[in-house]
């Protein structure tokens, strides 16, 4: 099994800054992509970026320019650094990963709650 662990979440006000973390099971080193999602209450997952194993990312338009995804592969874990945080921003954030040689399956975090206030 892989097993994707995410901290760092919690409360801050508008224009604050949190990092989270995904500290994953397995290596994550060589061909994977590693991301992050996010859902708010009521509404589905969306995707916040994501992060390839050439190092190549893709953002949602809502968080471009204020949000930057990172990998330590010899830590393995991935990041999200958000910076200039909205009210909007207020959503239970999942780290995702998928690698071949884990097999053909995608795998998510529990989630970590990013509350920002006004």
């Amino acid at each position: 099994q892989v097993q994707l662990v995410e901290s760092g979440g919690g409360l801050v006000q508008a224009g604050g800054s949190l990092r989270l973390s995904c500290a994953v099971s397995r290596s994550i080193f060589g061909a994977n992509t590693m991301g992050w999602y996010r859902q708010a209450l009521g509404k589905q997952r969306d995707l916040v970026a994501i992060i390839t194993d050439s190092f190549s990312t893709n953002y949602a338009d809502s968080v471009k320019g204020r949000f930057t995804i990172s990998s330590d592969n010899a830590k393995r874990t991935v990041y999200l650094q958000m910076t200039s945080l909205k009210p909007e921003d207020t959503a239970v954030y999942y780290c995702y990963a998928r690698n071949p040689r884990w097999g053909p399956a995608d795998y998510w975090g529990q989630g970590t709650q990013v509350t920002v206030s006004s």
